[in-house]
């Protein structure tokens, strides 16, 4: 299942300086802009199409003719730009959406109207898929991965919860770990193609659903964050757990700083760090996720909206941190290392600050307002490094096709942890598929606590 990656790196092109993806992805966000705002009967005109979609009796969810009832419905994206692109479609008969890493399949985001599943594949009936701002920046064409091994069209999303529809007839067990049943209740990620109620996935990156989660909604809350969450722990030197108990890492200083506690990642750091055995000061963004953040078991919550947040941390751990996990970029990444402990590090996951928050349309400003946050960005230096003792890490699991394995056994210690109810359910937003446009401005608001999840049954 794993995706050939023997091209070689090459130096990448520019134009005055810049990606020239980049470039056109703002030509057509601003086109889109422009369109929006100035002419929007002409709006439909930027909504390509792709020939794996029916071109007829769909109209978006309103009504489903008998032709279409069967098909897989998805959400589509056929190029850069506004709320616009979120197309809900119909495919045509036998096709269903597949990720990236599935290419001995076929290229994502379809696939064949016919196939023979490969023995270490199935294909699931999706119910619920969540929501993460990732998808909002794959819509606007800034998501290196989608970027680099999907392109245009794309069918966004990571998580899946549904039940298996249809196995192959010489299924492999992988490890002896991973055979599937039709009719089994699975939850897992896929490497995009999650916003489907019909998707092929490889066996090893689905497990089935314990007792103890009793919705599909509540199922697609879990894989993505709380996968990014233990995987930044690892880096951070905490997880695999030793057999003495806690993490590998032996220093003295205990403190961890969780930015975002009361989103989606933010919510599994604080109690995977809990279990973990450590000190954990959560910041959030405003007063009305106070009481997420203390009940996912924060020792210390900072409501940035109301007090200073570098001495509100100071105060909290007077020694520093021995980790800080940040995805806000620009805001606070160098307050966040000059705050690291000696022998700390630094997890960096994510941007959310350097991107349009509030703002569903990327106006030629945003684009303006980006470039410079992107000039603004700190830059760590090696010697600084060694000489503070510190470390810089940063990673995005959607680069790792290859490392399959890696993430099965962060998936098998995630399970352990939900059934022996270590680990809660996150609060969920729940909307149906149809309305993925509103999902996604809520989401860009900044206004959002918990997970996002859109369910399929109405499609």
């Amino acid at each position: 299942m794993s995706l050939n990656t023997e091209n070689k790196p090459t130096k990448k092109w520019t134009i005055l300086g810049q990606d020239p993806d980049i470039l056109l992805a703002a030509l057509a966000n601003i086109l889109s802009w422009l369109v929006s705002t100035f002419a929007p009967a002409f709006l439909p005109y930027l909504l390509p199409t792709s020939p794996e979609e029916e071109p007829f009796g769909y109209d978006g969810g309103q009504t489903r003719s008998t032709a279409t009832a069967s098909r897989t419905k998805c959400i589509s994206i056929g190029r850069p730009g506004g709320m616009e692109q979120l197309r809900l479609v119909a495919l045509k008969e036998g096709i269903c959406t597949i990720g990236y890493n599935v290419r001995h399949v076929s290229l994502p985001p379809y696939t064949p109207s016919k196939i023979t599943l490969p023995p270490d594949c199935v294909i699931i009936k999706n119910e619920a898929f969540s929501v993460n701002y990732a998808d909002c920046t794959i819509r606007w064409g800034l998501y290196e991965s989608a970027k680099k091994f999907v392109g245009w069209p794309i069918v966004p999303g990571f998580d899946v919860a549904g039940t298996v529809e249809r196995v192959p007839e010489n299924q492999s067990d992988v490890n002896n770990r991973h055979k599937l049943a039709v009719g089994d209740r699975v939850f897992g990620c896929t490497l995009f193609g999650a916003y489907s109620n019909r998707i092929l996935i490889p066996n090893i990156q689905l497990r089935k659903i314990p007792d103890c989660i009793d919705t599909f909604a509540k199922a697609a809350a879990f894989p993505a964050v709380s996968l990014t969450a233990l995987y930044a722990l690892h880096l951070a030197g905490y997880f695999p757990i030793c057999s003495g108990g806690g993490g590998r890492n032996q220093f003295t200083n205990k403190s961890i700083l969780v930015h975002s506690a009361a989103g989606g990642v933010g919510g599994f750091l604080v109690q995977m760090s809990k279990i973990l055995g450590l000190f954990v000061v959560g910041v959030v963004g405003s007063s009305s996720k106070v009481s997420d953040a203390q009940s996912l078991g924060c020792d210390v919550v900072i409501d940035k909206s109301t007090e200073d947040l570098w001495l509100a941390a100071e105060k909290a751990s007077p020694k520093g941190y021995s980790t800080i996990m940040d995805a806000n970029g620009v805001s606070t990444l160098k307050e966040s290392y000059d705050h690291l402990s000696p022998s700390g590090r630094l997890v960096v996951f994510g941007f959310h600050s350097n991107l349009p928050m509030g703002s569903s349309m990327l106006s030629p400003m945003e684009w303006l307002r980006m470039a410079k946050k992107m000039a603004l960005m700190p830059k760590f230096d090696a010697m600084d490094l060694t000489v503070s003792n510190k470390s810089v890490l940063g990673f995005n699991l959607s680069f790792f096709a290859e490392e399959v394995e890696i993430l099965s056994e962060l998936f098998d210690q995630i399970l352990q942890w939900i059934e022996e109810k270590k680990l809660k359910c996150p609060r969920i937003c729940e909307m149906p598929m149809e309305n993925v446009a509103e999902a996604h401005a809520f989401i860009q608001s900044g206004k959002s606590s918990g997970k996002i999840v859109l369910t399929t049954a109405s499609v």
